[in-house]
């Protein structure tokens, strides 16, 4: 069994792992096997590796073949359109608009966080023309471009576009920005069950809990043509995009639960939505 070395280092750095003769590429959200092989895309400053202790890694935490995480790392660029305050969450009756726009905000905020966290994403891409929101999203990891589109669809497809010239060994996946809730195994379950279908040069889709609308789309690059908007479920299905809920055993209910007015917030929150919204809710005594 080869030695693995395991460097200290500071918070955030970029490690690598050598198990049975094979390099690991690891960043602070996971694997990364997306990227090449050995490049990382963030260093270490000087003299941030403290040392390097030998260990023998523990066989039951490594990768198993065919299984999460092994199959599944790296494998999907998230594609996030956030509208600018101006335009976003306008069903959110009952509140002002300042509340409106830094619930928006924090709700994008928890999604992108959501999905830097998931095994399954390599990638994150938001479209926005919000620039203050770009910074932050941006400081967490997250890849920002101005938006410059008029619709949804036409947005996702730009994203794509350019998701797939950046990272063409990518699969693009598509969610809505309104998923304060969204849960990063059940965002997994989805993309293993994605993963079969588009390696099938299929498209998939995971409706709203609602049943009618859409939160999340993924297809190959060259097949990608989103459909949200009225009835896009049934739009997806017509289409002979898959429904991922009909593949896995895995509850979706954080994937499908999105938010366009308070009925949909207090139902999110009542299950749990991530910090960014939740210090909103407190802050806003809602919920």
């Amino acid at each position: 069994m080869t030695t693995a070395i395991v460097h200290a280092q500071p918070r955030g750095c970029w490690r690598l792992r050598t198990v049975t003769g094979v390099v690991l590429l690891w960043s602070r959200f996971g694997p990364a096997t997306g990227r090449a092989r050995g490049q990382a895309t963030r260093s270490c400053p000087p003299g941030g590796l403290a040392g390097s202790t030998p260990v023998t890694p523990d066989p039951s935490a490594l990768p198993v073949p065919g299984a999460l995480p092994g199959a599944l790392p790296g494998r999907f660029v998230a594609l996030v359109p956030v509208k600018p305050p101006v335009r976003g969450k306008s069903r959110l009756q009952g509140v002002d608009d300042e509340a409106r726009t830094a619930l928006a905000d924090a709700f994008a905020a928890d999604t992108v966080a959501a999905c830097l966290a998931a095994r399954g994403v390599a990638r994150v891409l938001v479209a926005t023309d919000d620039a203050a929101l770009a910074t932050t999203l941006a400081s967490t990891g997250a890849t920002c471009l101005p938006d410059g589109a008029t619709g949804l669809n036409e947005s996702l497809t730009q994203s794509a576009a350019e998701a797939a010239r950046r990272w063409p060994d990518l699969f693009p996946v598509a969610l809505t920005a309104d998923l304060p809730g969204l849960v990063p195994d059940e965002l997994d379950a989805a993309l293993v069950a994605a993963l079969g279908v588009l390696e099938d040069d299929g498209q998939a889709f995971v409706p709203d809990a609602a049943g009618t609308g859409t939160t999340l789309y993924t297809a190959p690059a060259a097949r990608f043509v989103p459909r949200y908007g009225g009835g896009s479920a049934s739009a997806h299905t017509s289409a002979g995009c898959v429904d991922l809920t009909t593949r896995t055993d895995v509850p979706l209910g954080s994937v499908r639960r999105d938010v366009d007015d308070l009925v949909d917030l207090a139902t999110a929150a009542s299950f749990g939505v991530g910090p960014r919204t939740r210090g909103v809710l407190d802050r806003l005594g809602l919920f």
